[in-house]
């Protein structure tokens, strides 16, 4: 250990620069945890306490009438807020499964069978990766709206089901287990639906698990489905409400209800990297390992 970097305490070795780099990354850990604290605290603040001057960080006189008002009476909209939440978990949630399902069924036969031109079909999907989602906006605005979809889930659903970058993650993943244990349950009569549903999609849980940790997170935030496919207000979800409430006239007299909806719209992805996170790791910890 280089000098100056440790020293002997009681005739123990103490790391100085190791206690230094601790205390210095836990600093900018709850330099970066401050925001969230901040709007959980502007969430549970009464109107009085909302517009002081100088404002404070922290709560004196925690209320949820904040959110008492944003799910039962915002005033600002035909439909409750609550009507909002439940289009969003329908259309995040469906769009999980969906994408996650559909990925695997598409990567399996590229990466697992000899699938005429399947070099070629990989490229394609590089080259998919390439364009921002805002080049296939206008296509799908028109085949939703020549299919009769607008207003539905369907329309908020279904363009987002096969993405280039979920066929590439499963495709990936698949391509490190071993082609011998595939083979060695075929020789053993199993069928390739069996082969899938019970070798294959287990062995893929970190995979599923970062596809859904993403999907959930870009479906739950996305404004931009819900601005262009639907027109009626009890179609809308959140982030689109939210713009709503946090514009027009009224916008200082709704401040708590803003910071509550803000809070509402966090607390779920919290909730799902909490619970995925460890796959998720495992994930990154095998992209790098090479057959």
């Amino acid at each position: 250990m280089m000098a100056g970097t440790s020293t002997m305490v009681k005739g123990k070795r103490v790391d100085i620069g190791g206690i230094l780099l601790y205390c210095f990354l836990t600093f900018f850990g709850l330099l970066m945890l401050s925001p969230l604290v901040y709007m959980v605290s502007s969430a549970l603040k009464p109107t009085s306490e909302l517009f002081l001057f100088p404002p404070r960080f922290f709560v004196m006189n925690p209320t949820l009438k904040n959110f008492k008002d944003l799910l039962l009476a915002t005033g600002t909209s035909i439909v409750p807020f609550s009507r909002y939440i439940f289009n969003s978990i329908v259309v995040s949630a469906s769009i999980v499964i969906g994408s996650t399902v559909i990925s695997a069924f598409a990567a399996y036969p590229l990466s697992k069978h000899e699938v005429p031109f399947k070099k070629a079909i990989f490229s394609m999907i590089i080259f998919a990766l390439m364009f921002a989602p805002q080049v296939t906006q206008i296509p799908q605005f028109l085949v939703v709206s020549k299919l009769g979809m607008m207003n539905t889930y369907f329309a908020l659903i279904l363009p987002y089901l096969a993405a280039p970058v979920s066929l590439f993650l499963m495709k990936q993943f698949l391509d490190q287990i071993p082609d011998a244990l595939i083979e060695a349950t075929r020789i053993e009569g199993a069928s390739e639906w069996t082969l899938f549903w019970r070798i294959v999609m287990p062995m893929l849980k970190p995979a599923w698990a970062t596809l859904g940790l993403f999907s959930f997170i870009g479906a739950w935030n996305d404004p931009w489905s819900a601005t262009i496919y639907t027109t009626t207000e009890s179609m809308k979800t959140p982030p689109l409400a939210l713009q709503t409430l946090n514009g027009g006239f009224g916008v200082v007299a709704r401040a708590g209800t803003v910071a509550a909806a803000s809070l509402l719209m966090i607390i779920p992805t919290i909730i799902v990297f909490v619970i995925t996170q460890r796959m998720v790791l495992e994930t990154m910890a095998h992209s790098g390992i090479k057959e």
